[in-house]
């Protein structure tokens, strides 16, 4: 019988000198198979388990739809190639291969043909059914050559340990969307900021105070708008650096090529400092201070609707000398009063039983918090007429006003 025979064969080429083993293995080296090339990876690194196909693997049998072949194959892997084109033509994708590693284990894969466009014109791969991650190629090897790939599989692993990256990318965001679902109020805020400049110490505004100092008016400031009853916490302080053109006089100190050293020194405390580009041009940068803060509780809207006899909106707004526009008072005694039906009386009340101000941060969605600090020392901020003005339009245009607290 056939198996007989091949025990035989084995039995006696194990008695047989050693030439006949070179000489054998100089014939099975010369013997040209189709072998597998691993393209893509699977999301777990599965192609390095025994049940996948990996690099070496020679290719016994391929199933394409209904129709099986095996090996040898005709004209290798360009043979194979042709075969593949004409079944993807005709939407046969469904593809089972069957590879030998070594002499005695083999492995399937269950695939769906593919091109592999950077392999050229009509050429194609197989991308795994269970992981469309892991994709396989076919090239034609000897098979001495395929042994030696397939004995050399850690220290393929561990290269490819060492050369495989981490991707990155981008992913879409519904923004709107989950801005909608995920806050507890509608076009709130958890945190605003403030911009401190640096104060010009001369008229000319040669010279600037030091970020210290700016720093310094920044928790002033902060620190003053709590005392004054402003609900608000710090989340950060951080320099911020603003680029303006300017004269070589006026930077506190320049950075020079040559001296990049000594002249880092320099600017480590400096609000101004300048250098000239490759054009001449002086520039200036100005060392700016940032202070993030947060509301002490979560910001909430008010909707107040204005009914056709209203004279009032039985409120009024004041501004602190930090520049926070809150409510001042609120008409008592009328409980139907546009401000007492919406809620705000309640809420005037329940921040001054706290001894903390009702900030308005914003009205119809602008925000009416301060934002600036400038050379001068001015805070920028909005006036309180204009706000007032811009309430009593609302009222006479019977328009609801909607303000953040």
């Amino acid at each position: 019988m056939p198996m007989e025979r091949s025990n035989s064969s084995s039995g006696s080429s194990s008695n047989s000198s050693p030439s006949a083993a070179v000489s054998r293995r100089m014939r099975g080296s010369s013997a040209s198979v189709v072998s597998i090339q691993c393209l893509k990876g699977s999301s777990k690194g599965d192609e390095w388990t025994g049940g996948m196909l990996q690099t070496g693997d020679i290719v016994e049998e391929l199933q394409l739809g209904t129709t099986i072949h095996k090996a040898p194959f005709k004209n290798g892997g360009a043979g194979l190639q042709k075969l593949f084109h004409h079944a993807y033509k005709i939407n046969s994708t469904s593809v089972h291969v069957r590879v030998r590693r070594g002499s005695d284990k083999f492995a399937e894969l269950q695939a769906c043909l593919v091109p592999n466009q950077a392999a050229g014109r009509k050429q194609y791969m197989l991308r795994s059914i269970d992981d469309p991650n892991y994709a396989v190629g076919f090239t034609d090897r000897f098979e001495e050559e395929c042994l030696d790939l397939q004995v050399s599989r850690t220290a393929r692993m561990m290269d490819a340990l060492r050369a495989t990256p981490i991707q990155n990318g981008f992913v879409s965001y519904q923004w709107p969307r989950r801005a909608a679902e995920t806050a507890g109020v509608p076009n709130s805020r958890t945190s605003y900021s403030m911009l401190f400049l640096p104060i010009a110490t001369h008229k000319s505004t040669i010279g600037y105070s030091d970020i210290d100092d700016t720093i310094a008016r920044a928790n002033t400031w902060l620190g003053a708008s709590q005392a004054s009853g402003v609900p608000i916490v710090l989340i950060n302080i951080q320099t911020e650096s603003l680029l303006t053109k300017i004269s070589g006089e006026m930077a506190s100190c320049s950075v020079q090529t040559g001296s990049l050293v000594s002249d880092l020194s320099n600017i480590a405390n400096a609000s101004l400092y300048g250098f000239e580009d490759y054009h001449g041009v002086d520039i200036g940068v100005v060392r700016a201070v940032r202070l993030w803060f947060s509301p002490l509780t979560a910001e909430f809207p008010i909707e107040i609707k204005i009914k056709d006899n209203d004279t009032k909106l039985g409120f009024s707004i004041s501004r602190t000398h930090e520049g926070f526009i809150y409510i001042s008072s609120v008409l008592e005694g009328d409980e139907y009063a546009s401000s007492a039906q919406s809620g705000l009386g309640d809420l005037f009340m329940e921040a001054s039983r706290r001894k903390k101000l009702l900030v308005v941060s914003k009205i119809s969605h602008q925000k009416v918090l301060p934002w600036m600090v400038s050379p001068t020392g001015a805070i920028r901020c909005y006036d309180t007429v204009s706000v007032s003005q811009k309430l009593s339009l609302h009222r006479h245009a019977k328009m609801p006003i909607l303000i953040h607290v």
